[in-house]
């Protein structure tokens, strides 16, 4: 109270010291304690609203430092001083309170207050949001007398940060339809929840609307956006055009376009973009590097993935446990099961994610005894570990009588499990108990890839029909199963027509893997120089696989001219692959050239090369 006798405090006087509050940042003293001995070693003719300023300047001081001890202590002197009832010493509190996260203690003092402040109000809804108190956010929201663009903006931000999408679009609508202007955060906030949500036209509405209000060229607002076209609406073409036009483009901008390019699996476009980066002087994040090198596993792009992983190791980006699970994944989705080891034998084996990243890749590999001997090392199990170590009956068994929830992921590899272990029906089954339920693509792929390689071409093609008629889109593993079937049934025109739709309505790029249901599909049709123009136009180089293929269609189908070819470039990326020599030597045989014949399979034991014998295993 103006008037009354100023407090004793342990710093000294109350009166304080003004030029330390008008002081630049770096002439303050560092601590709030050398702080509070500055305010109280000043002039005791200073006026009383001087020293308010000056309360409210230290209360700031411990906000930003965090300073709890030292904020409560003038906390203490407000009270003794009589200045609770000043709104800028209170709003000063309760922010200090918040941003120390005592929610509870900025909440007694925000119910002192006998009007409702728009400030106070805003610093309140801010730290309900903050501390993820979301309903009561939403009380004192629909309280506020009065409605700014901070308070909009606060709720928009926090309900689309929880992952409540529509209710942000609401609070968003309902700011436009009151005539408040929203700036960069509002707009990036709802263009976030826009992006979960789908729909070209919404994209565009936002995209206008930034146009409009001069904000879609900053960084925020326009990255968001190209987020929102690549993942909306796959438009990662025009999501690139607007991403050209942002003018400071930092590691987050280039991240999000080359994540859009990696969704829709053009690897070689994500790469070109990365190379793009560097020359600008920028270097990628941890989250960039995740999503190339894993891009590289989905791919096969063994020596891309490598790179990355030297760049993991000369950025120390390898500390990460998450990172080293990633690199692990990635030499298991390649095949090379022993760098996979390798390197889980390297890293830390604190954390359960590179255990389940290992006793994936063996499954993936077959090797189903040395991811069941890890899985039993295990020092702890998730849900992704049992997805990972589905490697029979006992397992599904075991799931359902310790009552452990079945996901999508772990559903899938149940499916998957009971189809790779000749027990189609049950795979069947479980998916049609499990399909109204389904919220994600892996229980559909692990059906309609085990029908197809079961033979059930019909029912697998089907499936995927009745696929396409849920909000559930078919991804790139999705299409490998579907050109198998056509390729088990010889369905040529079927084949060619998904292939195409591929990218046409679904902009996914067909991998190497595609291209290679393709060429089996036309070699077993006997259209061989079909399968090898389609080689020559692969946007990638063919691999030991592909060759393979049309070789073998080649023999079956007596066409010595594109057989030569074959084995000639076959040959040439596996000097030892003895099975390639044999096919040659056989269509030699075929055709009567004997002579020829005999040259192959006389080069064959001179190089001591022979052909790796066929097995069959069940697990």
């Amino acid at each position: 109270m103006i008037g009354s006798p100023k407090p004793k405090f342990i710093f000294g006087s109350l009166i304080p010291n003004l030029k330390w509050v008008s002081a630049a940042p770096s002439q303050l003293p560092p601590h709030p304690i050398d702080h509070l001995r500055a305010f109280f070693n000043g002039n005791k003719d200073t006026q009383h609203s001087d020293y308010e300023l000056t309360l409210v300047s230290a209360l700031k001081s411990c906000s930003s430092l965090l300073a709890l001890s030292q904020g409560q202590q003038i906390h203490s002197l407000v009270f003794k001083s009589g200045l609770l009832s000043n709104i800028f010493v209170k709003n000063s509190l309760i922010s200090f309170y918040v941003k120390c996260g005592l929610i509870s203690n900025a909440r007694s003092l925000f119910d002192t207050c006998s009007v409702l402040d728009p400030v106070s109000c805003n610093i309140m809804l801010s730290g309900y949001v903050k501390s993820g108190s979301l309903d009561n956010a939403r009380h004192l929201f629909e309280k506020m007398p009065i409605k700014g663009c901070v308070s909009y903006t606060t709720m928009v931000m926090g309900l689309a940060q929880n992952n409540c999408w529509l209710e942000a679009i609401g609070v968003f609508k309902d700011m436009r339809f009151a005539g408040v202007i929203p700036n960069e955060v509002t707009l990036a906030s709802v263009i976030s929840a826009y992006s979960h949500v789908g729909g070209i036209l919404n994209c565009r509405m936002l995209h206008a609307l930034a146009f409009k209000l001069g904000l879609e060229a900053l960084n925020i607002v326009a990255t968001n956006l190209v987020h929102m076209y690549c993942v909306c609406s796959r438009l990662v073409d025009l999501a690139r055009d607007l991403f050209e036009r942002i003018p400071a483009k930092d590691v987050v901008s280039w991240g999000t376009i080359i994540d859009g390019y990696v969704q829709i699996e053009r690897l070689g476009e994500a790469l070109k973009m990365y190379r793009s980066m560097l020359r600008t002087g920028l270097g990628p994040n941890e989250v960039m590097i995740v999503d190339l090198i894993s891009a590289c596993g989905r791919s096969m792009a063994v020596s891309e993935g490598q790179q990355f992983h030297g760049i993991i190791v000369r950025t120390g980006f390898d500390c990460y446990d998450f990172i080293q699970a990633t690199i692990i994944h990635f030499y298991a989705a390649c095949g090379e099961i022993n760098l996979a080891f390798l390197q889980f034998e390297l890293g830390s084996k604190d954390h359960v994610s590179s255990w389940n990243a290992l006793i994936s890749g063996f499954v993936r590999n077959g090797m189903i005894e040395q991811a069941r001997q890890l899985f039993d090392e295990m020092p702890e199990r998730d849900v992704f570990s049992w997805s990972s170590m589905i490697s029979g009956r006992w397992a599904h068994e075991y799931i359902l009588s310790n009552s452990i929830p079945l996901n999508d992921n772990l559903n899938a590899a149940l499916i998957d499990m009971y189809a790779k272990c000749g027990s189609i029906t049950t795979a069947l089954q479980l998916f049609y108990e499990i399909q109204d339920r389904v919220s994600s693509v892996s229980p559909w792929n692990a059906i309609i890839c085990g029908l197809a390689m079961h033979g059930h071409a019909n029912l697998s093609l089907k499936l995927f029909s009745q696929l396409q008629r849920v909000r559930i889109k078919p991804n790139s593993i999705t299409f490998i199963g579907v050109l198998s079937a056509c390729c088990h049934a010889g369905l040529v025109e079927a084949g060619e027509k998904y292939f195409k739709g591929m990218k046409n309505l679904y902009n996914i790029e067909p991998n190497i893997k595609h291209y290679g249901c393709m060429i089996d599909l036309l070699g077993r049709a006997g259209r061989l120089k079909e399968a090898d123009e389609m080689i020559r136009k692969m946007p990638m180089k063919a691999d030991v696989v592909i060759w393979g293929t049309l070789l073998a269609a080649c023999r079956t189908h007596g066409n010595l001219e594109i057989g030569e070819r074959a084995a000639k470039n076959l040959a040439k990326l596996d000097t030892s692959h003895g099975a390639g020599r044999v096919l040659l030597s056989n269509i030699y045989a075929d055709a009567g050239r004997w002579d020829d014949a005999f040259l192959v399979r006389r080069a064959m034991q001179s190089q001591r090369m022979k052909k790796s014998p066929g097995c069959s295993g069940v697990v």
